[in-house]
Formats: structure tokens, sequence, C-alpha cells
């Protein structure tokens, strides 16, 4: 049999999603903005959650819907509006109406970055409260953070 039954899959730790989730909050604090932040793992369930003090309550779930996307598509959600790709997305783009998909959890706002280990995708992180550049800036900290650790760690499972 030339395919086995099942297969391994790499998937973000919990240490390693609150390390992310620390440094984006210390980005959000140079910012003197609060966000909400989202992390989940491979399998899209939410794994670790902060909500700063003044966080929009209204971008609870799309912070978690941002990770979710990122994760699941394995690109930023940035991707999906800015770049050559935007305009499939569009109306009368070939990929229109995609949001509408995962019960409306698909996001094309940005602030959804995957966490990649060894090329393969462990998990995400989504960012919300202020604009999609911010929040992307945010989210960022947090995959920086995942990175040195893992370079430093030399490949250590996460």
């Amino acid at each position: 049999m030339s395919n086995p039954p099942t297969r391994p899959l790499p998937t973000l730790s919990q240490a390693a999603a609150k390390l992310a989730a620390e440094a984006a909050e210390a980005k959000a604090r140079e910012m003197g903005i609060d966000f909400n932040i989202a992390l989940v793992d491979s399998t899209l369930h939410l794994l670790h959650f902060t909500r700063m003090p003044t966080a929009k309550l209204t971008s609870i779930s799309i912070s978690i819907d941002k990770a979710f996307t990122a994760s699941g598509h394995r690109l930023p959600t940035s991707n999906y509006t800015n770049g050559p790709a935007a305009k499939n997305f569009s109306p009368g783009g070939a990929a229109y109406g995609i949001h509408n998909s995962n019960g409306g959890r698909f996001t094309l706002i940005g602030g959804g970055i995957p966490i990649s280990v060894g090329g393969s995708v462990v998990g995400a992180i989504g960012v919300s409260t202020g604009t999609p550049a911010q929040d992307e800036e945010v989210a960022k900290a947090g995959v920086e953070a995942v990175e040195r650790w893992v370079k430093r760690s030399e490949g250590a499972k996460i």
C-alpha cells in the first residue's frame, strides 16, 4: 500500500501560542492600541486567546476567524485584498463569495498570518481591533517570536 491510513500532523504547542500572544501584546502596547489576539493550531481549533482591556468586543470573533482562515488556507489573510490575487476575491472574480464559506468564518480582512515550522503550517495568529495594516503588524510580531524560538531551538518540536 503506497498511501498509509494516517499521517502525522505538526501543530502549534500551547507554549508557542502563548509566546506569540505575549509578543503580539508587547507590540500592541508599543503602538498604544489594545487588540484581540487569537491563535489556532493546524486543525483550526482555538489554542489561545487574549483580549486586551479596551479591544473592540466586536473584533473578538474577527480575530479568531482571521487565524482560522490563515491556518486553513495557509496564507496571510491580507493576500485576499492586496496584491495580484486580490482581483479573484472581488466582485466578478473567480473566488468571489469565498467569504461566505465555512459558515461565514472565512475572512478577507488583513491581520491573520500562518505560522510555519519546517515548511509546514502549524497554526496561525489572528489579530483585530485596528486597521488591517495595524492588525497585521501586531500579528507579525507574534509570528516572528515563534520563528526566533524555533531558530534558537534548532528545530525543537513546538
